[in-house]
Formats: C-alpha cells, structure tokens, sequence
C-alpha cells in the first residue's frame, strides 16, 4: 500500500510538472554599473534561483523615475535614496524601505579650488550643479539648513540642472558639480584634472548625509503574505550577492560588464567604481539602522521654509523583511 501511494504521489507530482519560479522585477536608479553589484552577482551567482526566484533587473535612466515605475506596477521592488522616497510618501505614494544595502553616502560636491570655496558659505554667488529626478533633495535641504537660497544673487547660489555627466565643471559652466565617490569623481580625474586643483565637499563629513540605495516597496504589497515571503527570499539573495561583491570586487565588476547591454561602460571603471561601493556597503547587513533614518529625517526636516518633507514619515520602513531574511 505504501508503495502504491508513493508511486501515486509521484504521479500527481509529474502530472503538475515542475515548480514555478516566482517572479521579481527590480528597477535600477541608473544604468547597468558597479553601484548594482550586488544584485547582479546574485543574479550571476544564481543566489535568486536557488530561492525559486526569476529576477528581472530593469536599468534606470536620465528620465526613468523609479517611485513612478514603482506606482504604475511596472516593477515589484525599486532602489531609491531616501529623501526621494520620503518625499514621495508624503506626497501620497506609500512606499516601504524594507532593507537598506548601502551604510554610507557616496554623494559630494566637487569644486574648482580657484574659485575661492573653502566652506559652504563661499557658495554664495556661485553656480552649482545639481541632480534632479529626486536627487536634489539633499542638496535643497543642506543649503536650508546654511541659510543660502537657491534663488541665485549673489547671497544665493544659482542651481544648475546637472545632466549625469561632469562637462559643467570641465566646461567652467559651474563652480561646483554634484559627482559621487566612486562615479563622477573619477570621471574630472580621467579628463586631466589633477586632484589639486580640486576642493571637495562630502555630504557625510557635512553632516547632512541621507540615506542612498534602499529597497523600496508599497506599503499595499506588503499586507500580502506572500508578497512579504517573496520579499524575504529576494533581501536574502540580494545580500548575499552584496557581501560577496565586497569580498570580490573586480569578480564583482567583471559581471556587471557581462551585464552591461549597452557596452558603455569600461573594466577600469567599474573596478573603481566597485572598490569605492564597496566602502559604502560595508557595515550593513541589510537592515535598517534606525538612528540613519532618523538621522535622515532630522536633515530633511531641517529645511527651513522649503523642507523636503514636513513631518517626520511614519511607517515608512520595516524590520519585518531583514529579520525573517537573516534569521
């Protein structure tokens, strides 16, 4: 009998055919590079599909805003930075930070160290180049915080909507330009510029750092058990693609180049741009540090009469993913 019913069993087992893998798609901030990592080497790794996961990474763009991807159901899980995510809570769409990768910013302001900035207050009468699509809130948010208006004059500082590139600094379009540690700084060294002649402002020794590169979700897919199971099983891959991206940098950068559709993007390049990441990944298991959300909030709220947001979030992130997928 218990040889029948195993012969059975196996029978209706064959009958349904083999598991589905669930699916996931993730939209990217930005292009195929070396901020990614982690997620292409558990992708390379097959870390998703030994979690019977069918992860789809989606690039991002100069015009692709992920919380609007995210709105529209064209991606399950979106990385964003923090400020943008928050602003866009407040604004109506309940996104969820359910795990945060990155411990560190990368994002600073590079200057011509022949204009005469020193501090934040020579900024004054200057010309800056700023990120927009939601990557302009910090910079918003610390000039509030110095008094200085964005409003041009000379009290004030004329913002210049940066394209994601460095020619405004090279072209002397701008005194200073919003570049990253390990992206667009590296691109003004490539063009000749020695880094003497350069003044740096990181937004972390500035005090006014925000959190970059969380994992988002909305707020209504997480009510769904097995959305959240889902969720636990992608966290889980995906950090540990992002330690071992740490641990193997240029194998790291190798796959993002195996990924790279587009063939933009150069090995010495991104094997920078991956030492550099991982200096900011380092220190996070993925979940939320509580006191860099706070922090986060504190330096947006402290806007002056323009904040990023006004008042401070609440249920905008969860422990509930990291502690079932690091358990």
């Amino acid at each position: 009998m218990k040889k029948l019913l195993t012969g059975a069993a196996l029978a209706i087992g064959l009958a349904a055919g083999p598991v589905m893998a669930e699916e996931v798609k993730l939209q990217l901030q930005w292009v195929t590079q070396a901020q990614f990592a982690g997620y292409y080497v558990a992708l390379d790794k097959g870390y998703y599909k030994d979690e019977g996961l069918d992860v789809t990474i989606l690039p991002g763009g100069p015009d692709i805003a992920p919380p609007q991807v995210l709105a529209g159901g064209g991606a399950d899980v979106m990385l964003n930075w923090m400020p943008s995510a928050l602003a866009a809570r407040e604004k109506g769409l309940a996104v969820v930070n359910i795990a945060q990768p990155f411990k560190s910013s990368g994002l600073m302001l590079t200057c011509w160290k022949d204009t005469g900035i020193t501090s934040p207050q020579d900024f004054k009468g200057k010309t800056i180049g700023v990120w927009f699509y939601g990557n302009e809130y910090p910079f918003l948010s610390w000039m509030s915080q110095e008094g200085i208006s964005t409003d041009g004059g000379d009290d004030g500082v004329t913002v210049l909507k940066q394209g994601f590139n460095v020619d405004p600094l090279l072209q002397r379009q701008a005194d200073c330009i919003s570049t990253m540690t390990y992206n667009e700084y590296g691109q003004v060294l490539d063009a000749g510029v020695d880094p003497s002649e350069l003044m740096t402002f990181k937004y972390e020794d500035q005090g006014v750092a925000t959190l970059e590169d969380g994992i988002y979700a909305l707020e209504e897919n997480l009510s769904d058990p097995a959305f959240v199971d889902k969720m636990v099983k992608f966290v889980r891959a995906s950090m540990k693609g992002w330690k071992y991206a740490e641990a193997h940098p240029d194998e790291a950068a190798e796959i993002v180049l195996d990924n790279d559709a587009s063939g933009a993007q150069t090995e010495a390049h991104q094997k920078r741009m991956m030492g550099e990441i991982a200096k900011l990944t380092a220190g996070s298991n993925g979940s939320l540090d509580p006191a860099d959300f706070d922090r986060t909030v504190a330096t947006l709220l402290a806007g002056g009469s323009d904040p990023v947001i006004t008042m401070a979030p609440k249920g905008a992130w969860t422990h509930e993913i990291t502690d079932k997928a690091l358990k």
